[in-house]
């Protein structure tokens, strides 16, 4: 799965950055930041998954890769 963001849509809460620390951050502008746009598996597409639900705005979704 990979991890896609509309970034135009996104507002910069950083509820997808406590839900998945590990897979992304907020720059010094906050900006997200995908640090690993390619989720496997396992606890790391949880987190994904938990980061999607979680986001405000529905900035977040998982695609197929």
């Amino acid at each position: 799965m990979r991890i896609e963001l509309d970034r135009p849509r996104c507002e910069g809460h950083g509820l997808c950055e406590e839900a998945a620390p590990k897979l992304m951050h907020l720059d010094d502008d906050g900006e997200l930041v995908i640090d690993v746009p390619e989720v496997v598996d396992g606890p790391e597409l949880d987190a994904a998954n938990a980061a999607v639900r979680i986001c405000p705005v529905a900035a977040l979704r998982l695609a197929a890769a």
